[in-house]
């Protein structure tokens, strides 16, 4: 009597079905994604964003890349005998360091990346935010006890124009960007400044009229009670969040502001996802429960996923 045979193969199959809604619903959608934390120094972490990106890509959503490199400066200024100076949570960027983050940014980072996408097929393309004005920034004064504080070449974005960025979408491309920009104003001399990367991915997010904001992190989420629980808050609104804002950590600060800003200006969700969990993005994106902390825009408060 035969016995029907057992397959292995079939949890595989229940995975891909517990997908489908997911897929049909991100279908054609563009996905901004923010990669920074520990996904950009750990080797297999790299290996795996990039075979998430790659698969949204064939899934047939439109991803878009926006990167910083925090780790990476730190280590260049470092060797140029260049002191890290950090100011209300932002990197003091003298002329001197400016020449350091643009090289780092666009020719270590940027390339590495790109190189890694690129190893699954003709896809990745890396830009700045300086090309074809993709991103135009003015001098960032933040304010420290009361009073401005000049952090040197930083940069507060002042326009984005997704021209671009459409153009390599509509060519079947993912685009890498560098979060640098450039002023268009006279008066700042042409000034190249560098720019928070959460922002930029936020700000991009928003001007491509994105599906999904996603901001890679070195934490699980937004903690409900931090440090008294480390329960993950799964997902909440714009107001509720703009109301946890004042008790953030300051790490936290310019990843939730992103998330706020992307869903207050038409980007459907924004997540804050672990970085140091191998096909996070995936995990996110196509799976019931999901991962992470999940904003959503004030009157839409059903189930998004």
């Amino acid at each position: 009597m035969s016995q029907t045979r057992k397959h292995t193969a079939l949890p595989k199959a229940q995975t891909l079905i517990e997908a489908l809604p997911w897929l049909t619903r991100h279908q054609g959608k563009t996905v901004v994604i923010k990669f920074g934390g520990n996904a950009m120094v750990d080797e297999e972490l790299k290996a795996a964003f990039a075979q998430d990106v790659v698969f949204l890509h064939h899934a047939g959503l439109k991803p878009v890349v926006v990167h910083g490199g925090g780790p990476q400066i730190s280590k260049a200024l470092d060797r140029h005998g260049i002191v890290s100076e950090f100011k209300a949570g932002l990197r003091v960027t003298t002329e001197d360091a400016m020449d350091v983050v643009r090289m780092v940014l666009a020719g270590q980072v940027q390339r590495e990346l790109v190189g890694l996408l690129n190893q699954h097929g003709p896809l990745a393309i890396g830009i700045t935010g300086e090309d074809a004005h993709t991103m135009s920034a003015t001098k960032h004064q933040p304010r420290v006890d009361g009073e401005l504080v000049d952090i040197g070449r930083v940069g507060e974005i002042t326009e984005i124009d997704t021209g671009a960025i459409e153009a390599l979408l509509a060519d079947g491309r993912i685009p890498v960007v560098s979060s640098i920009a450039r002023s268009q104003d006279p008066s700042e001399g042409g000034h190249v400044y560098n720019v928070n990367a959460d922002t930029a991915a936020a700000a991009l997010a928003a001007a491509l009229d994105a599906e999904t904001l996603m901001v890679l992190t070195d934490v699980e989420g937004l903690y409900e009670d931090w440090p008294n629980s480390d329960e993950v808050i799964s997902k909440l609104t714009a107001t509720e969040l703009e109301k946890l804002l004042p008790e953030l950590a300051s790490g936290m600060v310019p990843k939730m502001e992103g998330c706020l800003h992307a869903v207050r200006n038409g980007v459907h969700t924004a997540r804050v996802i672990d970085g140091r969990v191998p096909h996070s993005i995936l995990l996110e994106i196509f799976t019931d429960e999901g991962i992470g902390t999940m904003v959503v825009p004030d009157d839409n408060e059903g189930d998004v996923s």
